[in-house]
């Protein structure tokens, strides 16, 4: 019995030892292709991020503003944060452009709620451009013309009573390319129409190519709403490009991020760029849009649009809640005062 108990326990020592083995044989083998794995996903990301990092800087384009927040600050602490987009159909991007902004729209990132904030801004909107108000009135599309990207954020932030901490500003003559870069964009279209060749269905989701989604945005005589009505499917589509473009899959795809160099720039930086990706994108799960809506009037011969002080105090009612300020008065271009109220909530 003695014997028999002594050949179970060798017997058993020999299972647990060759158990052992293999164990230290597949943990060799699982190491092994881990860091060849690890070696090679390096390469390749290393190589990607290179790209990645030549296109962020290229686009890259400091307004030589002195921001009314610490915007580093902001980031780093995950705080909402607004961006001034705007879009030009005027030439190509180059350093020296010169242009009018026919689209602005003022986003605001609130990871905290898991929100994204999007207002249209009338082009055509009666204002003092900033450093310009001699030339009053002007409309608010002319600020850009004006002094770029610094006039036209200082404009909008007077106007408003609400700090922009940066902008981005987007060749939407290039916007096809863009749209195809990223393999299209789904959208909801908020009307039946037909422009240049393409037809659209209200409420019929359809794929759409660069080509599609430029007749989208472009149509504007048609629209009951007239410009407004083209402000909303412009939002609808820069949006959507937004989106797509924060995807991993296209920040890694180069043809995305050579295109992308060519129509854009910006006064995020790369490391700007990068905190965004990793601390905001949870913002964009729920998305509120709006728009600043105002009335027609003929002011030496031209056309603007004249929003009424309660409409404008909503808007920046709308926007400084997302930013998670407290409220204050709306904006007023036509005052010395060019402090922008940033107490939080």
């Amino acid at each position: 019995m003695a014997k028999q108990n002594d050949r179970e326990i060798q017997k058993s020592a020999r299972k647990h030892t060759s158990s052992k083995a293999r164990a230290r044989g597949c943990f060799f083998w699982f190491l092994l292709i881990f860091v060849i794995t690890t070696f090679l996903g390096g390469k390749f990301l290393n190589e990607k991020y290179i790209v990645a990092r030549k296109a962020a800087d290229s686009i890259y384009s400091p307004s030589k503003q002195k921001k009314t927040r610490n915007v580093s600050q902001l980031l780093k602490a995950g705080r909402p944060i607004s961006i001034l987009m705007m879009g030009t159909d005027t030439g190509a991007l180059g350093r020296d452009f010169k242009g009018r902004t026919d689209t602005l729209i003022l986003a605001v990132l609130n990871p905290t709620a898991k929100k994204m904030t999007v207002v249209s801004l009338p082009r055509d909107a009666k204002v003092a451009v900033y450093g310009y108000e001699d030339a009053f009135p002007s409309k608010l599309n002319s600020a850009y013309e004006y002094g770029g990207s610094l006039t036209a954020v200082e404009t909008v932030q007077k106007y408003l009573n609400v700090p922009i901490d940066f902008y981005a500003t987007i060749n939407m003559g290039g916007l096809e390319k863009l749209i195809d870069a990223v393999g299209g964009i789904e959208v909801d279209p908020l009307l039946t129409f037909s422009y240049d060749g393409q037809s659209f269905t209200k409420g019929q989701k359809t794929k759409m190519n660069g080509k599609r989604a430029l007749a989208y945005v472009r149509m504007r005589y048609d629209d009951p709403r007239g410009d407004y009505g083209r402000q909303d499917r412009q939002r609808q589509v820069l949006t959507q490009v937004a989106f797509k473009g924060a995807d991993v899959s296209n920040l890694l795809n180069e043809k995305f991020l050579k295109t992308i160099s060519k129509q854009m720039v910006t006064d995020l930086s790369f490391n700007d760029l990068i905190l965004l990706g990793l601390k905001y994108r949870v913002a964009t799960h729920d998305m509120q849009t709006d728009s600043l809506n105002g009335q027609s009037q003929m002011i030496a011969g031209q056309s603007f649009e004249v929003p009424t002080t309660s409409e404008k105090q909503r808007v920046t009612d709308l926007l400084r809640a997302a930013l998670a300020l407290k409220k204050a008065q709306t904006g007023n271009t036509l005052t010395d005062s060019t402090t922008i109220d940033t107490t939080q909530d």
